[in-house]
């Protein structure tokens, strides 16, 4: 695994100019406070942790910063959990879709016991799309799953509704995924739990530095070809 240390060092070292400007982007967030020192880490984690990333070596290196700033493991699994939902977005996108391609369910009706599911559903969470009502249609026993895999993170006060919200905001809206849908439906939640233009600008900030990820892919990579054929730079 490269360090956090490795990655800046050789920045420091071959390109100068650079590493002050990167260190000016990502350090943005820090200087401004706005988020506090664990929030910004668990945000990171989520980031390194989503299934549109998985960058193992920030991950890392987010989780020890979260633990420096006072996270527990339990604090880190919650994150887990909630970004691990992410892959539902498949549904989100492709059963609308199918819907559209083959008319299955396109002017059906939920019948009684499903409209219960559907309204426990939006008084848990505050939202529904029209995908959900084709998956319960489908299938209430892979509905039902769904529903308590979503829930499970939100039975707990391990983790603050707002910040679960900038969990959701910053994993969607990152550079690997930018999905529209849920980034308005979680911003709105996040407002009514008491967000801030300002706190949410900094989640923003927080995963637009996602870019740097391509260092800590790219250079140790480099490193390692170059020592290989033993190349002059």
């Amino acid at each position: 695994m490269v360090s956090q240390e490795t990655i800046l060092n050789y920045l420091f070292e071959e390109d100068r100019e650079f590493y002050d400007i990167y260190n000016k982007l990502v350090s943005a967030p820090y200087k401004n406070n706005i988020i506090d020192a664990k929030s910004r880490e668990l945000i990171n984690v989520s980031l390194s942790a989503a299934p549109t990333n998985l960058s193992k070596d920030t991950l890392r290196v987010h989780i020890e910063n979260a633990i420096k700033a006072g996270a527990t493991e339990r604090e880190i699994l919650e994150v887990f959990k909630l970004v691990s939902v992410l892959g539902m977005h498949t549904c989100a996108v492709g059963v609308p879709i199918l819907v559209e391609e083959t008319g299955k369910f396109a002017k059906a009706k939920l019948d009684a016991h499903q409209e219960e599911l559907k309204e426990k559903f939006i008084e848990k969470m505050g939202y529904w799309h029209g995908f959900r009502d084709t998956l319960l249609m489908n299938d209430e026993h892979f509905f039902e799953s769904y529903y308590q895999f979503l829930t499970n993170p939100w039975d707990s006060d391990i983790l603050s509704p707002k910040l679960k919200e900038f969990i959701y905001i910053a994993i969607d809206s990152a550079t690997t995924h930018l999905f529209s849908v849920g980034i308005r439906v979680h911003i709105q939640n996040a407002l009514r739990y008491g967000a801030t233009f300002e706190e949410i600008m900094e989640v923003f900030k927080l995963t637009s530095a996602q870019g740097v990820d391509t260092f800590y892919a790219g250079i140790p990579i480099l490193q390692s070809v170059l020592s290989d054929k033993k190349l002059v730079k």
